[in-house]
């Protein structure tokens, strides 16, 4: 239960009880919860969700579910999302890191974080209302897998991994991603039905391409570049959910 109370702390915000997991690698024991949490976090926004839509307007019930989403899990991701597009206007490895390092948000991060919340805000106004509970139950879910999935650059499972990142990716359990995968997808697969694997798929593809390139740009895997992985994971399953929906009834 330790590693389980760590991984809802870590994520969320929400006052849990109890001895959490201890010691440099309980983050990476504890990563077998983290599409648990986002399942949990899913269903708590499907419920909102659906609770809103009977006394808000629609696009302020998506702002208000998305506001909830960010706030639960204390902008965690959409920090680690905005350093790593800080970090890329920098100059050299060392320089990246530097500026990701600064807790103060850049032009990159600033702008990075609006297109985000618009995408997800437009996202979540273009699903229609059958799919739209579905699709907000597995969007946590599939960005906190990602974590589970993202190899560094160089050798060996974790690459090049640097500080929280490399005592995350060295401890995460061997099979907790592709065990994780493989029942992600099968919900997936019972959810939304083929066009849900796809989505997932893609979103998952996508997740860690983003988290690949700005391992790439810092010559390493560190915790923002995790966040961000999180971040695109579920950005992009919302616009895929979005997008296929309205090809659907195009």
């Amino acid at each position: 239960m330790g590693s389980l109370i760590l991984a809802l702390r870590f994520l969320t915000v929400v006052p849990v009880s109890g001895r959490e997991a201890d010691g440099p690698t309980a983050l990476g024991r504890a990563a077998w919860w983290f599409p648990a949490v986002g399942l949990a976090l899913g269903a708590l926004l499907a419920a909102v969700d659906r609770a809103l839509a009977l006394v808000c307007p629609a696009v302020l019930a998506a702002v208000l579910v998305l506001t909830l989403w960010k706030a639960i899990s204390g902008g965690l991701h959409l920090d680690g999302l905005a350093d790593c597009l800080d970090g890329l206007a920098g100059r050299d490895v060392e320089r990246r890191r530097e500026i990701m390092r600064d807790p103060h948000v850049g032009a990159f991060g600033a702008l990075g974080l609006i297109c985000c919340m618009l995408v997800d805000a437009g996202a979540l106004l273009g699903l229609s209302t059958p799919s739209r509970s579905r699709v907000l139950l597995l969007a946590p879910a599939v960005g906190r897998l990602a974590p589970l999935l993202v190899v560094g650059p160089g050798a060996g499972a974790a690459g090049r991994a640097l500080g929280m990142g490399a005592r995350f990716m060295c401890a995460r359990p061997r099979w907790a991603g592709p065990v994780h995968l493989v029942a992600l997808l099968a919900l997936t697969a019972v959810l939304l039905g083929t066009g849900g694997l796809l989505i997932a798929a893609g979103a998952l593809a996508a997740s860690l391409a983003g988290a690949r390139f700005f391992a790439r740009r810092i010559d390493g895997v560190t915790g923002d570049v995790l966040g961000a992985a999180v971040e695109l994971g579920e950005l992009a399953f919302l616009v895929g959910g979005a997008t296929l929906g309205h090809v659907g009834t195009a």
